[in-house]
């Protein structure tokens, strides 16, 4: 894995980070990669979380009842992601740890940013000053038409503050997360997550395979 500019971090580990709208499906599919790599422990984040604090982060994001304004979210999804990175991330894949990640700096880009509204360039130096310049190895993109993902969510009744917000603002976070796959090919597989979840599990354990050897 490397820091955004190409300076490597000590270790041989794999970071891998899973994106997608609401009800995308890729938090089960973090939970069955998990599973399916258990004898070598892999370490399972998600964003915001993660670490006491980024959790205590979490819980204010999610709160129904609060509603930050933008730059306040942003800043505080931010500070979570830096605590996280720090004492979790760099440790682990400084010891040749897999890492999976469910969220990372382009659910910045594509909430806080295409939905939300806030300046592409101040969330990407956001997101440096967070995470010191560390890139995932590969990023999972896990697309849907965000009418289908929050009716599944919808379903599950496990809506929350950001799945309230207009299909507009769902629609502009799917075609940022687009765009993002588009720019950079080497780093995202986008995948058709209105697939069955099993169909969904061989194209993960294929992607992240293809990124490492099975040695490691």
């Amino acid at each position: 894995m490397k820091r955004r500019g190409g300076e490597p971090i000590a270790g041989k580990g794999l970071f891998v980070t899973f994106e997608g709208g609401e009800g995308s499906g890729k938090s089960t599919q973090v939970e069955l990669l998990r599973t399916a790599r258990s004898s070598r422990s892999p370490v399972v984040v998600r964003e915001p979380g993660g670490t006491p604090l980024a959790e205590g982060i979490r819980r204010l994001l999610l709160d129904p009842g609060l509603r930050p304004n933008p730059t306040a979210e942003a800043m505080l999804m931010e500070a979570a992601r830096a605590d996280l990175v720090a004492t979790v991330l760099v440790p682990a894949l400084a010891a040749g740890r897999i890492v999976l990640c469910d969220r990372y700096t382009d659910s910045t880009l594509a909430y806080q940013g295409a939905g939300r509204g806030l300046d592409r360039g101040d969330l990407e130096a956001w997101n440096r000053a967070a995470t010191a310049g560390l890139v995932p190895d590969v990023t999972l993109l896990f697309d849907l038409d965000p009418v289908v993902g929050l009716d599944r969510k919808g379903a599950e009744g496990r809506l929350n503050r950001f799945d309230a917000e207009s299909i507009e603002f769902h629609r502009r976070v799917r075609a940022c997360y687009l765009e993002l796959a588009a720019a950079e090919p080497e780093r995202f597989v986008v995948l058709d997550a209105a697939r069955p979840a099993e169909a969904l599990e061989v194209e993960v354990w294929r992607a992240v395979g293809a990124r490492r050897p099975a040695a490691r």
